[in-house]
Order: C-alpha cells, then structure tokens, then sequence
C-alpha cells in the first residue's frame, strides 16, 4: 500500500485545495496518470499517480484545504492489485412464456409481453392476463392525459446567495490580505503621453504579424519597466522581515497579472531584462492562454520579481493596486484614451496613460518611486529608446 501524500511544492507553499479528483475510489490507475489537481495560491497544479495499482481510499474531498505531507489517497500497487475482469456482455433476454392466443392479442394491443405476469400453470401467460394489461395501460394513459391541477405558489426568492472561496479565489484572498496587512502600501501616480508609443506600435504590427507575435501595448510597457529597474533596482526587491533586510534581486522576472473565469493569475516573464519587445510579447501572450485555459505549470507562476497589472485591457482609467507579496512594488497601466493636451502653445489631441506605482514604503521612499515612474514615462514618451535596449 501507498500513502500519496501532498508534496513540498516549493516556494514556501505549505497547502493547498484540493478542486478535482480524476478517479475515484475503486479505479485502476498507471504511474504517471493524472491523479487530483490541487490549487496553491500560485496556480492549480495537477499531481499524477506516483504508481500503477488501484486506488482504495480518498481521505481528502474536493474542497478541501490540505497541508503539505498530508496523505491525499491510498494505492494499492500493482503487484497486489489487479484490474477488474471484464463483465460479461449481458445474456439475451428470455422469450416470455404465453399462450399462443395471448400472444396474438398481445400483438394485436400493442402490449409488450415481458411487462405482463403470468397467472396461468408455471407462470404462462394467458388470454386474460393480456386484457388486464391492457386495461391498466389504457387507466394509465387516461391519468397522463388529465390537465395539472393547480399547484400553490413557490416559496419567495431568497434576498442573497452565499458562494463559497475556494481554487483560485481563496487564494487570491489569502494574498491580497496577507500583502494589505504586511506591506505598508504607499503610492505614485503618473501620466504619461504615449502618442508616439501608438504611432510605432502601428508601425510594428505588420513585422510582429509576419513572426506570429500580436503586438500589443504591455510589451511596450514591460520593456519601460526592465530599463527603469536597472537603473532604480531597490524596487526590484522584498523586505526580510525575520532579519531586518532589503533582499535586491540581480535578475528580473516580470510577474504580468492575467484575468481569467476563475480568479487573477499572475504568470511570471522569467529574465524579462534581458529579452526584446518582441519576444516578451510572445511569452507573455503564450502564458496569458495557458492561464485562460487552465494549463499553467507551478513554473510558470512562481519567482516574480515586479508585477505590472494592466487595469487599462478592461477599461479602467486608472487604479490603486495591492502588491504582489512578497515583492516591494507593483504598476497598475491604465486604459491609453485620447484627450486635448497644450503642445507648444497650441491644444492638440494626445493620447495619455495613468501610471500607478504603488510601494513598500519600507523599502524605498517617495522620491525614488518618483524618479523611477519619471524614467518609465520618459521611455513610453520616447518609445524608439527601448529599441537601443536588448
């Protein structure tokens, strides 16, 4: 016997829940068939069969937090256990005895000779049971055919719904209080003029097109982001809260917040510093599919270093993000719009984005965040400097 237990995931993941089971009590399974899948509060992971046997007890139902080290089922192992015999195809049904005469009225009333009971010698069926057959089909049809009576009224409505957390949605709450009640949030709004930004992008769409990628605006700023890190790295950080340090992280894996039908997922750019626009564009998109169609590996979710939330996608002007625990900063992109802007004396329409920093103030201080937001608008404002950027 097996004890399956729930593995350390890493990450400092110390549970999960438990949202599906793919056997059930009984089955036969082979090593390395998908077993459960288990929501952590980086992603749903799905964890195969450590063994070819039969599965003969589920301790942990759907719904259910479990602890790391917890036995989720027991498997017998092959060895022991063997698959079922195949069942026999089921035999062909016995002929009903009846009378001939019974069986031509039987014909003759439509009445199906393996309903009726026979009363004569040995349980044939006879004349008169085929016409008491008849009699109670032909009541029951009568019955079906008269009119509903009035039924009383339904009970009123109830006046709220009660739906429970679970998968992603309780994991995102587990954070988000978590990062509310660590993190002393402080934040920096910006706006910048991204005309120019929109001007080049439509230019690059086409020779995106032609190598498969669909260019789109977070690239864009993404790139903005990598650049600015560089150069203002203590955002690129998070706060040891045990021993009283700021851990500077040297690479930069961008986390990009995905919305998708069951919660806020935030799929991770590994090494987003060192890789063009183009080729972010075309991570970022593969890993936003996967995280719509729920195939995202614990790879995939874990080890960000910044996060950027694009509010904008949906059609937010703006907003105040929480951190993604346990980093020190976050930026929240709102919707490009194109409002009047004095030019040089003169009002012309400009196409502007709001820029929301938002920080752990025990790590840095206003200004830093506000140079650091000044070098990303600059960039969005001048977007042909990223191209000099690897």
């Amino acid at each position: 016997m097996i004890e399956f237990k729930f593995p350390d995931l890493g990450e400092g993941l110390v549970e999960g829940e438990v949202t599906k089971w793919h056997v059930k009590e009984g089955d036969f399974v082979k090593e390395g068939d998908p077993l459960v899948d288990v929501m952590t509060e980086k992603a749903n992971v799905t964890l195969p069969s450590p063994a070819t046997g039969r599965v003969v007890k589920i301790l942990v139902r759907e719904g259910e937090v479990v602890k790391v080290g917890q036995t989720l089922c027991v498997i017998e192992e092959a060895a022991e256990a063997k698959p079922p015999p195949p069942q026999p195809e089921p035999q062909q049904a016995r002929r009903p005895a009846a009378m001939p005469a019974a069986r031509r009225l039987a014909r003759e009333l439509g009445i199906d000779l393996s309903t009726v009971k026979g009363t004569g010698p040995g349980g044939v069926i006879t004349v008169e049971d085929v016409k008491k057959a008849a009699e109670a089909a032909a009541r029951q049809a009568a019955v079906q055919e008269t009119p509903p009576q009035p039924t009383a009224l339904p009970a009123p409505l109830s006046e709220e719904e009660r739906i429970p957390v679970r998968g992603i949605r309780r994991a995102v709450a587990e954070k988000m209080v978590k990062s509310a009640s660590a993190i002393p949030h402080a934040y920096h709004i910006e706006e910048a003029d991204v005309t120019e930004l929109v001007k080049l992008k439509k230019r690059l769409e086409p020779l995106a097109a032609e190598r498969g990628v669909k260019l789109t605006y977070l690239p864009f700023v993404a790139k903005a982001v990598t650049i600015a890190l560089r150069e203002y790295p203590l955002l690129n950080s998070s706060f040891d809260e045990a021993r009283g340090e700021i851990v500077v992280k040297k690479r930069v894996h961008l986390g990009v917040a995905v919305d998708t039908e069951q919660g806020l997922v935030v799929v991770v750019v590994k090494d987003a510093d060192r890789k063009g626009i183009l080729d972010i564009a075309k991570e970022a998109s593969d890993l936003a599919e996967r995280a719509r169609a729920g195939k995202l590996s614990l790879e995939d979710v874990r080890g960000s270093t910044f996060t950027i939330t694009n509010i904008g996608a949906i059609g937010g002007v703006g907003g105040l993000p929480i951190i993604n625990y346990p980093e020190s900063a976050i930026l929240a992109v709102g919707r490009i719009r194109e409002v009047p802007r004095v030019v040089d004396g003169k009002v012309e329409p400009r196409h502007v984005v709001q820029l929301v920093v938002g920080f752990d103030h025990r790590v840095v201080d206003g200004g830093y965040v506000a140079r650091f937001a000044n070098r990303i608008r600059e960039l969005l404002e001048n977007p042909e400097l990223m191209l000099l950027y690897a």
